[in-house]
């Protein structure tokens, strides 16, 4: 069994972070979620690390794979299916 690591860098009243969550759960898909709402230091290092300065900030494996947006074209695409290795659950 292949396992995966998706990290959803998120906050609270993000209605993108929530649709990503919502497409996540869908696909049985576990991940885990680091709410950056009260932590600036971690925004900081979003910045510096992906060059990336919206949220949500999805990450498969360690790689960053975007937002709500590019999740949803992977989806789609089915490339999602490829990056995760054995078809979702």
């Amino acid at each position: 069994m292949i396992l995966n690591k998706i990290e959803i860098y998120t906050s609270t009243f993000c209605l993108y972070c929530h649709s990503a969550k919502r497409l996540l759960n869908k696909r049985g898909l576990e991940y885990e979620e680091i709410n950056i709402g009260r932590k600036p230091e971690l925004r900081d290092m979003l910045i510096e690390k992906y060059n990336w300065r919206t949220i949500p900030l999805i990450t498969i494996n360690g790689r960053m794979i975007g937002g709500y947006r590019e999740l949803v074209v992977l989806h789609e695409s089915g490339a999602l299916d490829r990056m995760l290795g054995s078809g979702g659950v």
